[in-house]
């Protein structure tokens, strides 16, 4: 008889087994993504691997006051240091997962005390135990405990490692999206810088333009005493003088306005910004050497940070494809338990122990489980595009950058000329002006336009150090 039922268990709990492995292993089929990692074979016609994003930013950047201020931002900067502390975070999830998976041993200790009825089975029973002669169990019962426990899931199926590897790739993406805010950091800093200066460099000219306006207004001024002009000249004269000195305080607001955002972005109120004296004259283009497409996927912050997101995502879906498949837990306890302090650390009378297995899969109303799984295989297609759509537009970033570096020259050297004939027919007109062979408009417009190129002469020149910057940046350099 004991036999039969002994196999009847057997067999009831082989069916049970059975049917929980059936049912939990049977997944949803899913629509998946493979992501595009191809990219050009060059920029143009250039096969060469040298790269700029290699070169240190405090190589790169060569005037001291900029290395000054990046060096500021890079210790005192609220965005980098809150993108810090989510470097930390993120680390303290590692810590998390990396513990799911291993056993919590724990200490517990605990009192009671326990009335049972008189008139039960247990009640009767305890009345009619002698724990000694002429001795009977208390009533009430006191309970004292002190045991040491243990808890375990049995990762069978890497469910829990592969969620200790996603929150170990998100927190290497986070890491990368540290660099990220580092190279654009360097970069902003950088082109604020060389703003600076050009609005130096603009304001140096202003004032220039209002000494030669000056003294083209003292010779309208005797020309009209000799009755070779009129009031109206004069008057002319005047408003001109009066409209550029009224520039000049425009592009100190500007100033101001730029020295600010170079604060902000060193973390400090506002002061004035130490830089050179000879603004955009001392500043030197770089020779631009951009590598290989390919060169990218190693060298970008973002890219590298989607590219841990999607591993991060990919590992998601595999730790939802594990809750359909059953989990083995054990669990164990062992101490000491007795009704009276006295007694409590007697052995083995007093002595508690306990070993359980638990094997827990799905069988009915799987919905919150598949819509779990569906939303990690939806995360890891999008992060998928994502890194594509990042790649791609790193891609169009560089190449933008080089088409701008090639134009801006180009309109540079255009511009120069165009500088050195307005200035030349400056003291042209001014001369034609004299002899009564100009008129006092020609004189003006020739001033006005003379001013304006050099103008444009001078937001040239810092478009062109902006672009070495943004390349620099678009290639991956800044963080390292």
């Amino acid at each position: 008889m004991g036999t039969m039922l002994k196999d009847t268990r057997y067999r009831y709990a082989a069916i049970v087994g059975i049917a929980l492995a059936y049912a939990s292993c049977k997944t949803p089929a899913l629509v998946t993504k493979t992501e595009n990692r191809n990219t050009p074979a060059s920029y143009g016609t250039n096969q060469d691997t040298t790269n700029i994003a290699k070169t240190n930013w405090r190589e790169y950047f060569t005037d001291p006051y900029l290395v000054a201020l990046i060096d500021t931002a890079l210790k005192n900067n609220q965005e980098l240091n809150i993108t810090l502390q989510e470097l930390e975070i993120a680390r303290n999830e590692v810590r998390i997962r990396k513990g799911e998976y291993l056993p919590f041993v724990g200490l517990k200790g605990g009192a009671g005390v326990e009335k049972t009825p008189r008139y039960t089975v247990a009640g009767a029973t305890e009345d009619a135990i002698e724990i000694a002669p002429g001795r009977k169990v208390p009533d009430p019962v006191p309970d004292y405990m002190i045991a040491g426990y243990a808890t375990w899931e049995i990762d069978i199926w890497g469910k829990l490692h592969n969620a200790k590897r996603a929150a170990v790739n998100r927190y290497l993406a986070s890491v990368e999206g540290r660099n990220f805010v580092i190279t654009n950091l360097v970069a902003e800093v950088a082109n604020s810088y060389y703003e600076l200066l050009a609005l130096d460099n603009q304001l140096a000219i202003l004032r220039s333009n209002i000494k030669i306006q000056n003294n083209a207004l003292e010779v309208v001024r005797l020309q009209k005493e000799a009755a070779k002009t009129t009031e109206l000249a004069v008057k002319k004269f005047e408003a001109e003088v009066l409209k550029t000195q009224s520039l000049q305080y425009d592009i100190q607001q500007q100033i101001t306005e730029t020295e600010n955002r170079i604060n902000f972005l060193l973390g400090r109120y506002p002061q004035p910004v130490a830089r050179s004296a000879n603004g955009l004259s001392t500043a030197t283009l770089k020779n631009v050497q951009t590598g290989l497409p390919a060169q990218l996927l190693a060298n970008r912050p973002d890219i590298r940070k989607a590219e841990l997101e999607l591993a991060a995502a990919k590992m998601d879906v595999k730790v939802a494809r594990a809750t359909f498949y059953p989990s083995l837990g054990i669990s164990a306890s062992v101490g000491y338990q007795a009704f009276n302090p006295s007694y409590l650390l007697r052995t083995p009378e007093s002595i508690l122990y306990s070993l359980a297995g638990d094997l827990v899969a799905p069988l009915v109303n799987r919905n919150a489980i598949k819509a779990t799984y569906y939303t990690a295989n939806a995360k890891q297609v999008q992060a998928a595009y994502n890194y594509e759509r990042t790649l791609v537009n790193a891609y169009m970033e560089v190449a933008n950058q080089l088409a701008k570096i090639s134009n801006l020259q180009k309109s540079y050297e255009l511009k120069q000329k165009q500088v050195d004939a307005l200035t030349r027919s400056i003291d042209i007109s001014n001369d034609l002006f004299r002899s009564a062979r100009a008129d006092y408009m020609e004189v003006l417009m020739t001033q006005r336009d003379a001013l304006e190129s050099k103008f444009e002469l001078i937001e040239t020149q810092k478009q062109q150090l902006n672009a070495t910057v943004n390349i620099y940046q678009a290639l991956g350099g800044g963080w390292n």
